[in-house]
């Protein structure tokens, strides 16, 4: 249920970490990983039911650049930054044609403000180019495109043309490996086996569950075990901060009464939508 400022409280399927006795054990077969991963992806549903790509986007070649300009940066500094961005470069023409000292300033509050720019100027010309000027809608063309990997690519595939895709990001696969449901640190690797846990329609949504649950609560380096609600499904439970009152301290964005990252979140989104990067 949602409060004055957008926090939710635990899903009702799913008990919070204060009453976890031990921690779930990895299933030693892939049948029983795969019951095991799916039983969390449910769970994670219910937690978080308005899960969304934070980036907000317009369109293909929107959410492309965006995704790009992520790299090294919050989804929020990206999204304070792309309303100028787009106001003056809106097509892949445009962009391809913008001087790169103005289009430098633009992205300026993004860092690596140059390299950036080399790389969407590169980008935006391919697609020019190579495209008639539109993002392809094939994993083989996008990562053709100057500065495309997978990852990027599987974001625009599954929230721009509704393909299946996992997103491997840093928060991702740190919580793959902490559930259990892979051992490597090679994205490409994880990538193959969280596919074989999950039918292909759920890659997208799960990743974006995993990469909500990642950024509020499982964090790098001080997960919020004590008030996290799938805690009597993980196999690391007990990493982080097990004291409930303190955990709670610890929850980010809606969890945690904070504004979320995007401008212009979807109607269902529990909390706050950011500021512009004047307001900010």
């Amino acid at each position: 249920m949602a409060t004055r400022s957008g926090a939710t409280g635990p899903a009702p399927a799913a008990a919070s970490g204060a009453g976890v006795k031990r921690k779930a054990k990895v299933a030693k077969t892939h049948t029983g990983l795969v019951r095991q991963a799916r039983r969390i992806n449910r769970e994670l549903a219910e937690v978080y039911p308005y899960a969304h790509p934070e980036l907000d986007f317009e369109n293909p070649f929107q959410l492309l650049i965006a995704t790009v300009l992520s790299a090294q940066t919050t989804d929020l500094r990206v999204n304070q930054t792309t309303p100028a961005l787009f106001a003056l470069y809106p097509t892949p023409e445009k962009m391809a044609a913008a001087p790169p000292q103005e289009l430098e300033e633009v992205l300026r509050p993004t860092g690596f403000f140059r390299a950036k720019t080399r790389a969407v100027l590169g980008l935006s010309a391919a697609l020019r180019d190579d495209f008639g000027g539109e993002v392809p809608g094939r994993l083989e063309d996008l990562v053709k495109l100057p500065g495309v990997g997978r990852k990027t690519a599987n974001v625009v595939l599954g929230n721009a043309f509704g393909v299946p895709g996992i997103t491997v990001d840093t928060h991702f696969g740190r919580l793959s490996r902490r559930f259990g449901w892979t051992t490597s640190e090679d994205p490409e690797q994880v990538e193959r086996d969280v596919a074989a846990l999950f039918p292909k329609s759920e890659w997208t949504m799960l990743s974006h569950r995993v990469v909500f649950h990642g950024r509020r609560i499982c964090h790098a380096r001080k997960p919020a075990c004590g008030a996290c609600p799938i805690a009597p499904l993980c196999p690391s439970y007990g990493e982080g901060e097990m004291d409930p009152e303190k955990a709670k301290k610890l929850l980010k964005y809606e969890k945690g009464g904070y504004p979320g990252q995007r401008l212009k979140p979807p109607a269902d989104y529990p909390g706050q939508p950011a500021s512009p990067l004047a307001a900010s």
